[in-house]
C-alpha cells in the first residue's frame, strides 16, 4: 500500500487517452469498499465522459478549469438520508478513488465541490443541476480521472517528519 501512497499526487493534465471500462470499474468499486458511519453506504458517484459536459463542469470553480480536460470525471456524491458524515464518508471514498488510481496505472486530483465557488457554495447547486443530481444528495467533490501527462514524482522517506508525532499529548 505504501507504494501506492508514494505514487500519489494530484494531477492536473491527462493524455488525451480513454479510460478502459476494467479500470474505471475498479476504482468505482475501491471507492465503494471504503469505510462509512453506520455501514450505510451513502455514496453516490456520477460519471461523466462528455466533452460537453466537462467542459461545463470546468466552470464549476475558480480551480476547476483543468477537469475539462480529464478523460472521465467522477462527481462523489452522498445521499443525506443514508449517512451523518457527509465530508467524512466523502473524503475517504475520494481518497480510495486516488489510489486505485494509482493502481490502475491512472492519475487523479480531489476538486472541491461542496462550500467552493465564488461565491463560495455556489459550485455545488451548479455542477447539481449540471448533473441533474436530486434533492437530498450532496456533492462532496470532482475526481478527474486519466492517464497522467507527466512523469509523477514519488513522494521520499525524507517527508516523514518525526516532529510531527506526538505522543500521549501535543
Amino acid at each position: 500500500m505504501i507504494e501506492a501512497i508514494r505514487k500519489r499526487r494530484s494531477i492536473r493534465s491527462f493524455l488525451k487517452k480513454e479510460v478502459e471500462e476494467e479500470k474505471l470499474r475498479e476504482v468505482l468499486k475501491a471507492a465503494m469498499f471504503s469505510p462509512n458511519s453506520w455501514g450505510t453506504k451513502p455514496w453516490e458517484f456520477v460519471v461523466v465522459r462528455s466533452a460537453e459536459t466537462r467542459k461545463a463542469l470546468a466552470k464549476a470553480t475558480g480551480h476547476s478549469s483543468f477537469v475539462e480536460k480529464a478523460p472521465v470525471v467522477i462527481a462523489v456524491c452522498y445521499n443525506i438520508e443514508k449517512g451523518r458524515r457527509f465530508k467524512e464518508d466523502s473524503s475517504i471514498a475520494a481518497e480510495h478513488i486516488h489510489l486505485e488510481a494509482v493502481n490502475q496505472g491512472l492519475a487523479s486530483c480531489f476538486v472541491q465541490v461542496a462550500d467552493a465557488g465564488d461565491p463560495p457554495g455556489s459550485a455545488e447547486p451548479y455542477v447539481k443541476e449540471l448533473l441533474n443530481i436530486p434533492e437530498g444528495i450532496r456533492v462532496m467533490c470532482m475526481m478527474p480521472l486519466g492517464y497522467a501527462a507527466r512523469e509523477l514524482k514519488e513522494h521520499k522517506d525524507s517527508e516523514y517528519d518525526p516532529k510531527k508525532v506526538h505522543n500521549e499529548r501535543y
